[in-house]
Formats: C-alpha cells, structure tokens, sequence
C-alpha cells in the first residue's frame, strides 16, 4: 500500500518560512519523480515544484522561483518543500505527488500523476 505522508505546514507571517516534508512508503522511493501542487480556496490546483528521481533536476512554477526550494533524500525516502519569503498568495492547500512513469518536467502540465498526498495547509498572513 502506497502511502505519502505530509507534515509541515501551518501559519506564518509574510515574509516568513516553512518547511514541508513528504514521507513516502510503499514504493521504491528512488523510482519516482516527485512534486508539489498547491490549491487556493476557489481556484484551480496548480503546480509548484518538481525534482527527478536522483535530484539532480527541479523545476519552479514561476509564481515561487527563487523563494522555494525542492529536494529529496532517497536514504529517507522523504522530499521536502522549503519555502522563504512567504506572500499572501502561497496561501493554499499543498500536496506532494510522485509519479514513476514520467520525468519531473511531466509534473509542470500534469493532469494525473500517481499517487497524491493527504495535503497540508499552509496559511500566509500580510
């Protein structure tokens, strides 16, 4: 039984950080690229992040270059999500996904991956 296992999350401050983690079992972990999406009280699910299976390759919604970072540690089976210099506007429910079928840059457009997490909210205040 595959499982994604967020923790993390939570309330903060503009201009603050938070670090979100995604625990995953079930699966070899080192098989799958992985990513973030986030979703915003009405509004569509978008991407955030994604990184390839070694790590060695991420990619950025525009909306949070340079202020997130992705990473992953195959050893833990665990990718994370720090996120600097928080905006109002990050304000979302985040989830991590992992998909073994296609590269990272898949996530980017992706209208189905295989596997979501239970998401986490992550709340901004200006």
């Amino acid at each position: 039984q595959v499982q994604l296992v967020q923790s993390g999350g939570g309330l903060v401050q503009a201009g603050g950080s938070l670090k979100l983690a995604c625990a995953a079992s079930g699966l070899t972990f080192s098989s799958y690229a992985m990513g973030w999406f986030r979703q915003a009280p009405g509004k569509e699910r978008e991407f955030v992040a994604a990184i390839s299976r070694s790590g060695g390759i991420t990619y950025y919604a525009n909306a949070v270059k340079g202020r997130f970072t992705i990473s992953r540690d195959n050893a833990k089976n665990t990718m994370y999500l720090q996120m600097n210099s928080l905006k109002p506007e990050d304000t979302a429910v985040y989830y991590c996904t992992a998909d073994a079928g296609n590269s990272a840059s898949y996530f980017q457009a992706a209208s189905k991956v295989d596997y979501w997490g239970q998401g986490t909210q992550v709340t901004v205040s200006s």
